[in-house]
């Protein structure tokens, strides 16, 4: 199916009035206690609106003390309050001497991080600060102040040649991201290829990454160039690249580092000249306490890091997207019953903005039948956010809920899970057709692909 014009997106979507402005007040956090005493950080609203707390150097307010973790938690303006929000640290975050996952400032409080303690305080009216314009960034749909906020960040980037980190849950849509930096930016003509951690086995991926010589292993017939190679001059996004395996990291690191590569079973170098951008679904900050990702390699990467929303936090994308859905499918947005709508704007949508645009389809397909069709992903049948969890609730929640984990790792268990799940049933319903079971579940070949080698069932 054909893909609606990007250029066209407002055109081709219902009537929107866009927000010109927000109002906040200024904020300012400084330390009182701690390694880093005296030190200050301000969010202003016209050039800060978010704040990473910790002591990674990708943070926006970077500390030195040891008891913070790396990424610890963000500070976000909403108004005339701060949000602070923990992000699992390892010893937690407290507000006023009481500990918090999610809260919301006036000004006057005390935050402790760890062995640090940082006072907060309005130091600037209420005031309006003027919104970028514009519904969309390439391919990236979006007139939320959430994701409007990043466009501009996005247009400097563009015309960067720094890697850049591209984070958020799945389905957010991180590769579509990547792709718009690669078409605004100076590689435009030259080819933009995406390659995989999860969709290639671990014995495979070195060769994938850098190539083969005929006779490297067995099987290998002839010669073969990878996706570094192959992205020359060009761009490359390495997708999930908080799953590649650690005995292969340093190899990328010095890739990376030397712009030159050595295919396997050869000993010649190849020069290669990449704009590297990369994708995870992981908090690579945990990643790198866990010993899981080489901090070496953070490092070279994570010069310049973007984080996706979720959908739930896009206030009122979700009419947006549906309705430039429903044109990139030729179907009138007025197929979608209000009732429906309004459904969809309560559901949580853990699978983002790609679990949407499948919702969407199966409608437009099946019409008023999509609500009796049984299906796992459909939020038509789903619990709406904050109905009570009912006992026919599956057993993977429960197993999870047991393990007593964090947030973010537990919501991630279950997304896998899911994955696994859905991605078993629809094979089996299409005999094991990889093509037909895509098709009937509104995705690529090559994402039910990764999908299916990510769950390894």
């Amino acid at each position: 199916m054909p893909r609606a014009p990007f250029d066209t997106v407002q055109s081709s979507t219902v009537a929107l009035e866009l927000e010109r402005t927000f109002a906040a007040s200024t904020f300012r956090m400084v330390v009182i206690e701690g390694p880093d005493t005296g030190k200050e950080f301000v969010l202003d609203g016209d050039t800060t609106l978010r704040m990473v707390i910790g002591t990674s150097p990708a943070c926006d307010a970077r500390l030195s003390d040891h008891s913070v973790s790396r990424r610890h938690a963000s500070v976000e303006l909403t108004g005339r309050r701060l949000r602070i929000r923990d992000h699992d640290s390892t010893n937690g975050s407290f507000v006023d001497g009481v500990a918090v996952v999610d809260a919301f400032l006036r000004g006057a409080e005390i935050v402790r991080v760890g062995g640090t303690a940082l006072r907060v305080d309005e130091i600037g009216p209420y005031r309006e600060h003027k919104l970028p314009g514009g519904v969309q960034y390439g391919r990236v749909i979006g007139a939320s102040p959430a994701m409007r906020v990043l466009y501009p960040l996005c247009e400097r980037l563009a015309k960067s040649d720094v890697p850049v980190i591209i984070e958020g849950e799945t389905g957010t849509g991180k590769e579509q991201l990547a792709e718009a930096l690669h078409e605004q930016g100076t590689r435009t003509k030259g080819p933009f290829v995406v390659f995989d951690c999860t969709a290639v086995a671990p014995s495979l991926i070195e060769s994938e990454l850098f190539g083969h010589e005929k006779g490297a292993f067995t099987g290998s017939v002839g010669t073969r160039r990878g996706v570094f190679e192959r992205a020359d001059g060009g761009t490359l996004l390495i997708d999930e690249i908080g799953d590649l395996p650690l005995e292969l990291q340093p190899k990328l690191l010095r890739a990376i580092e030397r712009s030159e590569l050595t295919r396997v079973g050869g000993e010649r170098p190849i020069r290669v000249n990449v704009r590297l951008l990369a994708a995870t679904r992981r908090d690579l900050d945990h990643e790198v306490a866990a010993g899981r990702f080489r901090d070496d390699l953070f490092h070279r990467i994570a010069v310049t890091r973007i984080e996706l929303p979720p959908l739930r936090e896009r206030e009122g994308d979700l009419r947006l997207l549906v309705s430039f859905f429903c044109a990139q499918m030729n179907a009138d947005v007025e197929a979608i019953p209000p009732e429906l709508m309004k459904r969809w704007e309560d559901y949580a949508w853990p699978g983002n903005v790609r679990e949407l645009r499948n919702a969407v389809m199966r409608r437009v397909a099946l019409g008023d039948l999509a609500d009796s069709v049984p299906s796992e992903d459909s939020p038509a049948q789903a619990r709406p956010m904050g109905a009570p969890m009912a006992p026919s609730d599956n057993d993977a929640i429960a197993r999870v809920l047991a393990s007593d984990l964090p947030l973010a790792e537990a919501r991630q268990k279950l997304v896998d899970e899911f994955e696994a799940r859905y991605v078993e049933h629809v094979l089996e319903q299409h005999g094991g057709n990889v093509t037909r079971a895509a098709a009937a579940a509104g995705v690529a070949r090559r994402h039910l692909q990764r999908l299916k080698a990510k769950s390894g069932r």
